[in-house]
């Protein structure tokens, strides 16, 4: 047996792999002689492990470079086609499920909507589990690396040996309390599952492929019907004792004011989430769900209609003040406004924000924040969700029977 806390030699193998095929895939494509100049391994490790990777069909050759004076470099890659990836996105809208291929470019997408703001557990289950059987068709299942869902509220992930099926969601504003999302969908489908909140997955796609990369230290917030954010320090998501760090949109702003959708008063959300906003303003077409009520509201604000232009600058003011609470707790160097609402209201808010924000923080702080938008679109969810798996992939080194 081994002592706990020795590393054995497969131990030290899979970590060789892992550390170049993460290389490769995000700084790709790159010389072996590039490798050995970031990752810190020695040449004989680096030529050992490609060779591995090369024979598993997990890195490919795809070019060269001119040298200075000796043989051309030849560059590597992941290849893109090697295996699939999904990715779903559990709003409070719609189910949006997605494949894709290892270079996250979407293959085929699948969207639901949601009747009743995703309240009922059994719709949005059957949502996930139709979408996946439709993006999937036609694909071999032995290529599907496994399925990344992004959720609204904090989720348990339970017994990693239980096969998903410890994986439990609480979700005050939609009633979610203690839904065993995992043993539900484990009902419908046998591949890997892979769970974690909304927010952190924005965070994980906005970090790794978006506005967020090349921070060390960031915020990335997640404004759709509700608010929430992921909190990167030193590089990792910070989850807090049980996974519910983040949870932004439920910070006190007003004491005894607005009532939010938990149940509390003053809460951020009340302030500047769509579903929040679109209620105060009180003037969306009849039957108009989040998404086209806030529209509405944009509208009127660029028609001019007062109350539509004074409920949006109350909203960057509290917005920008929020911000200055993360830049006086956190001290990020960037924070990134992303999910669908924050993304249509940015391009008229964000000049407000930066404002109420430099207002409200500390001076020196703040002159090291940037606040910008996030730059993956409506659908980054599903990318980060996507990414649960595919960080899964490369933490193992690309062992593909660790599925």
């Amino acid at each position: 047996m081994t002592a706990r806390g020795k590393r054995t030699v497969r131990d030290l193998r899979r970590g060789s792999r892992s550390i170049l095929l993460r290389r490769v895939y995000f700084d790709g494509p790159i010389s072996r002689q590039e490798l050995g100049q970031s990752t810190g391994l020695s040449a004989g490790s680096i030529s050992n492990v490609t060779a591995e990777l090369l024979a598993d069909g997990l890195l490919e050759e795809c070019g060269s470079v001119e040298s200075d004076g000796g043989r051309p470099r030849i560059l590597l890659r992941v290849p893109p086609g090697r295996a699939r990836l999904v990715g779903v996105d559990v709003g409070e809208t719609q189910v949006r499920v997605a494949l894709f291929d290892l270079a996250l470019t979407e293959l085929a997408a699948s969207d639901h909507p949601l009747t009743d703001g995703g309240h009922d557990v059994g719709q949005v289950v059957a949502a996930v589990l139709g979408g996946l059987d439709e993006v999937l068709a036609g694909t071999d299942p032995a290529t599907v690396l496994g399925v990344g869902i992004g959720v609204p509220g904090i989720v348990e992930q339970g017994d990693p040996a239980a096969d998903g099926h410890g994986i439990v969601v609480h979700s005050q504003t939609i009633g979610w309390d203690a839904v065993p999302l995992g043993r539900l969908l484990r009902a419908g489908t046998s591949l890997p599952l892979y769970v974690d909140n909304g927010a952190k997955t924005l965070g994980q796609a906005e970090m790794w492929f978006g506005a967020g990369r090349g921070a060390r230290h960031a915020v990335i917030a997640l404004v759709g019907s509700g608010v929430g954010a992921c909190v990167i320090v030193d590089g990792a998501r910070f989850r807090g004792a049980t996974s519910s760090a983040g949870e932004w949109g439920h910070t006190r702003l007003h004491v005894g004011g607005r009532r939010c959708r938990c149940g509390a008063r003053g809460c951020l959300e009340a302030y500047v989430g769509a579903a929040a906003l679109v209620k105060c303003w009180g003037r969306a077409p009849a039957g108009a769900d989040d998404k086209a009520g806030l529209a509405a509201l944009l509208g009127a604000a660029t028609d001019g209609q007062q109350a539509a232009v004074e409920l949006l600058d109350e909203a960057a003011e509290y917005f920008g003040a929020a911000i200055a609470d993360l830049v006086n707790l956190f001290n990020p160097e960037r924070i990134v406004i992303g999910g669908w609402a924050g993304l249509l209201l940015g391009p008229r808010l964000l000049p407000g924000i930066r404002r109420s924000a430099a207002r409200h923080a500390l001076r020196f702080p703040h002159a090291q924040t940037s606040i910008e938008l996030g730059t993956l679109g409506p659908d980054a969810v599903t990318v980060g969700a996507a990414a649960l798996p595919l960080s899964h992939f490369l933490d193992s080194g690309g062992d593909l029977t660790q599925r």
